[in-house]
């Protein structure tokens, strides 16, 4: 694989605003100060996120932050219409992927941020009704002029990828990926954008170990106890390393707003986690032996 263009964990900016903390300006700017020491230099975005207002919400304060725009990456989404206060005439959850739109949507998103130009744009879930040719049409529009400088997808299958890439370029795919989801390492999602040098970027990478109380997460927790002290690592820092250990260079996008968890996330790029542990982790989760 190429050199990725994105810092190894990417912070996810979804709870920072309405949907989560409710961060204000100031905490906004201290939090995106202390990524930036910290090496993650990667913020992720969509549209839809606090019902359509956490990108203004950021762009606010990155504009007050004083923070060269060339040492950071900016990454956001579009293409899910969602039935929020934001949009009162929508009558149904839907996605739109039309080149107007499309367009439209990102510079949206360029005027919400206060930025120029988006490091990564992508399409946030595959629509069966999307045709390849509009995807392509956008966007050629936005790199010609220089608004976009890559783009990529999320949530897309193998095929989905495929479809897109007939007419344009598709550079990241952000797909669900960790300990206790971890289908896209058997579905070809991941064996497919190592072929394809697409960066794989995975969302939720802690899993449902800390928010559901299930066998499975007590498996895991139990496992993980002896590994914690072996490592001299958090539990959150071995769910990371797991994730951090597959070939296909993952980036893992996390949503904490607390700094000393990003500290500890930046960390888990330290602990190489020795094969055996890896996989008696990947079996204690799925709850059976690999075949």
């Amino acid at each position: 694989m190429t050199k990725s263009k994105y810092s190894r964990i990417i912070q996810g900016c979804m709870t920072w605003g309405k949907w989560g903390k409710q961060l204000n300006t100031n905490q906004m700017v201290a939090l995106a100060h202390h990524c930036i020491e910290q090496g993650i230099t990667t913020f992720d975005h969509a549209d839809i996120y606090g019902d359509y207002s956490t990108e203004e919400d950021f762009g606010y304060a990155f504009a007050k932050a004083n923070i060269a725009r060339e040492s950071i990456q900016l990454i956001s989404k579009c293409g899910i219409q969602y039935m929020g206060e934001a949009r009162p005439e929508l009558s149904v959850k839907h996605y739109q992927y039309d080149a107007d739109y499309i367009i439209w949507s990102a510079e949206r998103s360029l005027r919400l941020l206060q930025t120029d130009y988006l490091d990564l744009f992508l399409l946030h879930r595959p629509s069966p009704l999307m045709q390849a040719s509009e995807v392509a049409k956008a966007f050629e529009q936005l790199k010609s002029q220089g608004k976009v400088k890559n783009f990529g997808v999320s949530n897309f299958t193998p095929s989905q990828v495929d479809l897109i890439k007939i007419g344009a370029e598709v550079s990241a795919n952000q797909i669900e990926f960790s300990l206790t989801q971890h289908t896209a390492m058997h579905d070809g999602s991941l064996d497919h954008m190592t072929i394809q040098d697409i960066t794989a970027m995975s969302w939720s990478p802690l899993g449902s170990v800390f928010k559901d109380d299930s066998e499975q997460t007590q498996r895991v927790k139990k496992a993980m106890q002896p590994l914690c002290e072996k490592y001299n690592a958090t539990q959150d820092q071995l769910l990371l390393a797991w994730v951090l250990k597959h070939p296909a260079a993952v980036h893992p996008v996390i949503g904490t707003t607390n700094p000393e968890r990003m500290t500890l996330a930046i960390k888990a790029l330290e602990i190489d986690m020795e094969r055996e542990d890896w996989f008696a982790l990947l079996v204690t989760s799925q709850g059976h032996k690999v075949p």
